[in-house]
């Protein structure tokens, strides 16, 4: 792990974090399903558009195509279309607490489907991770939660989960702000058609709304994401994912000072723990799939 990808890692996980504040603004003041598809359709057309200013293609192989269908359809269709609609009644340090499960549940799935094998010190570090989530979850748990927007953010990880192994594949052939550009208008279709199907339209022009959504479109939605798939790209998935244990500090801690939610000692001690498990999952070597039998 170099010291780009350590940047890139750490770049991508604030401005992930900061989309659960933003988000929570949103549907404040706008149908949660509606306002993700009009994020999605902006800035998979900003993409695009880019792209092809960069002499990028849309010929992709078949392995990307089918990639940034999953792709869209996990990430930007269940993860954050979930998340949207919990945000409605869970708070944003929450909601980016349970994200940071990711890494998890990433190693799990690479192990128990596709053969990876993680090292001794790798499977610490998670476990370490973990500990730091259980520390801050367990603080914020206290003061009660909402069980449906509890069940929506788990349900949104684990398909945040797919979309990361799927990544890999999508990456392979180049164009890669032509393939984050394409997987946003697939998110823009899957929750225009939820929208159109489960929710009323209503929305509330406010300044707070227009920044928050113009924040969220081009920060979080273009810019991370164009910058996770080039992790990926670089470390692998569950090096990458290894960054979404940064998200409980980086999400409380944005949600602190935007939103006024508290911000404790036990939040401190929680990221401590957490970037000490980071640390050892990016020191560790990932063997490759079948290296060891």
């Amino acid at each position: 792990m170099d010291i780009r990808a350590i940047a890139m890692g750490l770049a991508f996980a604030l401005m992930w974090s900061s989309a659960f504040t933003s988000a929570r603004i949103i549907v404040i003041d706008a149908s949660p399903l509606a306002a993700l598809a009009a994020r999605f359709l902006v800035s998979g057309l900003l993409g695009v558009g880019l792209a092809r200013a960069f002499g990028q293609s849309w010929r992709l192989t078949a392995a990307q195509w089918q990639a940034t269908v999953l792709f869209g359809v996990c990430q930007n269709g269940l993860y954050l279309g979930l998340n949207f609609i919990a945000m409605q009644w869970i708070e944003a340090g929450l909601a980016a607490i349970i994200a940071s499960a990711l890494p998890l549940i990433v190693a799990f799935a690479g192990w128990a489907f596709m053969g990876e094998r993680l090292p001794a010190a790798a499977l610490a570090g998670l476990g370490a991770g973990f500990l730091g989530v259980v520390l801050i979850m367990g603080a914020r748990l206290s003061g009660g939660v909402d069980p449906l927007g509890l069940v929506l953010c788990l349900v949104a990880a684990v398909a945040l989960a797919v979309a990361t192994l799927a990544v890999r594949r999508a990456v392979g052939g180049g164009n890669l702000l032509m393939v984050v550009g394409l997987q946003m208008l697939v998110g823009a279709l899957c929750a225009g058609l939820a929208a159109a199907l489960f929710e009323p339209l209503a929305v509330r022009w406010t300044p707070a709304l227009v920044a928050a959504f113009l924040y969220t479109t081009l920060v979080p939605g273009l810019l991370a994401t164009t910058v996770w798939f080039a992790l990926v790209r670089r470390v692998g998935a569950v090096q990458a994912a290894a960054f979404h244990f940064l998200n409980p500090f980086f999400g409380v801690a944005v949600a602190a000072v935007v939103l006024g939610e508290a911000l404790g000692p036990v939040d401190l001690l929680g990221v401590a723990v957490i970037m000490a498990g980071i640390f050892a999952v990016q020191r560790a070597r990932v063997a490759p799939a079948g290296a060891r039998r």
